[in-house]
């Protein structure tokens, strides 16, 4: 492997296009999904709000679009991806599917994070005359925040992975660049270098992850 010859401007280039593909759609992820799993708690079984139907019309949604592999979902949603983001290729047009495949990933990831919680807290928030939308504000969502910004760093490290996948159709970023460089043109130290990289990402944001809940989890004690 020949890394004097690496144009490390381009790989700097890639990678910081990797990165702003996971934080614009981590945050429409977020901003997505972060309702949604709320709705699908509320409106589950036995729940403050249960509405069989709803629940189980947007838990067949969700099941739905994380069941279909993200390469797939790629190729499919290339007309709505045109029409959102104006292009298909590039970073522009990796964001859409991207949302759509970690938005409902994340949405579940939610409800599991609030049906872990004391039923006691519900019932306490209740019993004080709090609506509906005081309850999931200041009860379930604050006592659940640990579990939430935990299911946030697992969304954030799936996203580097999918936008490196989203490489193949000319997503931008590190797997676009792995994929022109390391595979069209067989040059194995590109692949291993993005590679590489990416691995050094996913480590930190799990590290950074894990010390942000271990101290929410301490100011809760």
């Amino acid at each position: 492997m020949n890394w004097s010859n690496m144009d490390w401007l381009l790989i700097l280039e890639a990678t910081f296009d990797t990165l702003l593909m996971t934080g614009i759609s981590l945050a429409f992820a977020v901003l997505i999904g972060l309702p949604l799993g709320v709705v699908l708690f509320l409106t589950g079984p036995r729940q403050l709000m249960s509405t069989p139907w709803v629940y189980q019309s947007l838990s067949l949604l969700v099941n739905v679009l994380r069941s279909v592999p993200f390469l797939i979902l790629l190729i499919v949603m290339i007309p709505l991806t045109r029409v959102l983001a104006g292009t298909s290729l590039g970073v522009a047009g990796a964001i859409p599917p991207l949302v759509a495949s970690a938005a409902p990933f994340f949405a579940r990831l939610v409800e599991n994070a609030l049906k872990e919680l004391d039923p006691g807290v519900i019932e306490a928030s209740r019993s004080m005359g709090a609506s509906s939308m005081q309850t999931v504000l200041m009860a379930l969502l604050p006592e659940a925040r640990t579990g939430i910004v935990a299911a946030i760093v697992v969304t954030a490290i799936m996203l580097v992975g999918y936008s490196a996948m989203s490489g193949v159709i000319g997503g931008g970023g590190l797997g676009d660049l792995a994929v022109r460089f390391g595979y069209q043109r067989y040059q194995t130290d590109v692949m291993v270098l993005t590679v590489l990289i990416l691995v050094v990402m996913v480590q930190v944001m799990q590290v950074l992850g894990d010390r942000l809940v271990a101290r929410l989890n301490h100011r809760r004690v």
